[in-house]
């Protein structure tokens, strides 16, 4: 149940509390005062969108804080389930900022949370219903799930979706291998001739690193030899010079004659060893390599043709080798599924058709059951709706079954209303008036919600195009619902007026040449005039107090009347 709602900044809005209680909260107040800002900033708080425009006139940013306590199930749930919790005394607090560069900044109970987060949670805090809400009733796709709402099919169409997911994706694997053999025959061509030129180049994954390595070498054959040729003899000598390792021998043989008669020559000796053990060690790899620098016109001439063949097929089939040879995997896969693709087809058909029958069966039991609850539902709809001055008024929920299953199942659900004696069952968008599309929408949320655990209730001007008898059926109704939820009702109609429980008067009011919108709870006496303004403008009479008066004892009358009622 929501507690608290403060708000910041928010159009006219610069700074106001409202503190609605349970049973029926109302708002009122002259055109133009502020009252559906302060649904929009409630709107806000359940993650609905906002703009910067919504930012009073010359401030950074703008802020709701709304808190909840008496968390529902479903409530408690979702904040275990994504990591938050309620604080010690079990309530919640949220909080949201708009600044002016247009950024949304959420919290819950002080952790940031993302819009999306905080618009499902809304969900399972508060019902927002508004003017367009009643138009929704017009739009015809939207009556399947108002329907299954009410019945809590939820099992149901999870179980019926997963089949019908299933179906989808095996339709979805048909459609890819089932193409024309003119089509098979010309890509089986193209995908053997692809294979086989890949296959034929015998390709090395780092083949084309080695190559380009080689071809350098051979191109600096000549200088890569002489120096090779240099360094060994160096190293080895040759006529006219010893060369690093014979003077080494020289040096270690000529110590070693004086080595035994001091232990630091020995150990001179013995690094002239080890060090003409390397020399000649180096020497032998040096001798070995000569060969490799040799110039050889027949390998340059193959390393050229190879590495022309390896750019010749990354033109075609890859950046790299390796991009190639996965594009060589990924055509012999294709090519596997072509060639066997008439008995992987009969095996998917035969697949299909087991999932198809599925999809009817759990389509079948959703149908049953939306049969079953669709009588229910219109029942209960018709008895709300008498009790709302529509006595003779004939609702339906009309079923009929698609040409073929879908995401939603085998039905079309369409509601369809006779609003007097004698005429047929027509669309809703072909006969109701405005007034009788707010009362038709009343007694749906009076029927739904009482199939769920959400607690607060929000309605925002549904009033309309409503009057005398019937807006007092109106305001009896929304008494009913508030006995087991939290209402909140912004209204222009005394009768709603006089059934609160507690009364909130929006008021435009101007200090130091701005424009700013309080809120204020009413006392008996306060709302009674509040009501008389409604009734009769700003000309205040006795009569019209005695009229608002009398309104307010006798909404104390029927409240009484049907919680006593309810707790027999």
């Amino acid at each position: 149940m929501l507690t608290l709602l403060h708000i910041e900044n928010i159009a006219v809005v610069e700074r106001a509390d409202l503190e609605p209680g349970p049973g029926l909260n109302v708002l009122t107040g002259e055109t133009g005062a502020g009252k559906s800002i302060i649904i929009d900033a409630i709107g806000a708080i359940a993650g609905e969108r906002t703009s910067k425009d919504l930012i009073r006139t010359g401030e950074k940013s703008a802020t709701v804080n709304a808190l909840f306590c008496g968390l529902s199930p479903s409530v408690l749930s979702w904040l275990d389930e994504n990591g938050y919790a309620p604080d010690e005394d079990g309530n919640l607090l949220i909080s949201r900022q708009i600044t002016s560069d247009g950024r949304s900044i959420c919290r819950i109970n002080g952790v940031p949370v993302t819009v999306s987060q905080l618009k499902t949670l809304g969900s399972h805090l508060l019902n927002i219903h508004g003017q367009h809400d009643n138009q929704s009733l017009l739009d015809e796709s939207t009556h399947l799930s108002y329907l299954d709402s009410f019945a809590g099919h939820h099992e149901l169409i999870d179980g019926y979706r997963a089949k019908y997911k299933e179906l989808k994706e095996i339709e979805k694997a048909i459609e890819s291998i089932a193409i024309d053999e003119e089509e098979k025959s010309r890509r089986i061509d193209e995908l053997r001739y692809r294979i086989g030129e890949i296959e034929a180049a015998d390709l090395q994954v780092d083949e084309e690193e080695r190559l380009e390595a080689r071809r350098t070498i051979l191109r600096n054959s000549e200088r890569m030899t002489a120096a090779i040729e240099e360094c060994f003899r160096s190293l080895y000598g040759d006529e006219d010079s010893e060369g690093a390792c014979g003077l080494l021998n020289i040096a270690e043989s000529a110590i070693s004659l004086i080595a035994s008669m001091d232990p630091q020559l020995e150990a001179i000796r013995e690094k002239l060893s080890d060090i003409r053990y390397v020399a000649e060690d180096i020497a032998s790899e040096v001798r070995d390599l000569r060969d490799e620098y040799i110039y050889s016109p027949e390998e340059m001439e193959r390393v050229e043709s190879r590495l022309a063949l390896i750019h010749q097929l990354k033109r075609k089939y890859g950046n790299s080798i390796e991009q190639i040879l996965k594009r060589l995997k990924k055509d012999k896969e294709e090519l596997d599924k072509i060639e066997f693709s008439d008995e992987e087809l009969e095996k998917l058909k035969k697949r299909y058709s087991a999932a198809y029958n599925e999809v009817i069966a759990a389509g079948e039991k959703l149908s049953r059951s939306r049969t079953e609850k669709a009588e229910e539902l219109s029942e209960k709809i018709m008895n709300c709706l008498s009790r709302l001055d529509m006595p003779k008024v004939r609702f339906k929920v009309d079923i009929v079954r698609k040409d073929a299953p879908d995401h939603d199942g085998l039905d079309t659900v369409k509601f369809i209303l006779s609003a007097n004696p004698g005429e047929e069952l027509r669309a809703i968008s072909k006969i109701a008036s405005g007034g009788e599309l707010s009362r038709i929408m009343l007694a749906m949320k009076n029927v739904l919600v009482r199939n769920d655990d959400i607690q607060t209730l929000i309605f925002d001007e549904v009033d309309t195009g409503v009057s005398g008898r019937a807006a007092q059926r109106v305001a009896e109704m929304l008494a009913e619902v508030s006995k087991e939820k939290q209402v909140l009702c912004v209204t222009h109609l005394s009768q709603i007026a006089a059934m609160a429980d507690n009364h909130f008067n929006i008021e435009k009011k101007e200090r130091g040449g701005r424009v700013y919108t309080s809120v204020a709870l009413l006392d008996e006496e306060s709302a009674a005039r509040e009501i008389a303004r409604i009734i009769s403008g700003a000309n205040i009479t006795d009569a019209t107090m005695k009229s608002a008066h009398e309104m307010i004892c006798d909404a104390k009358e029927y409240k009484n009347k049907v919680r006593s009622e309810d707790s027999a």
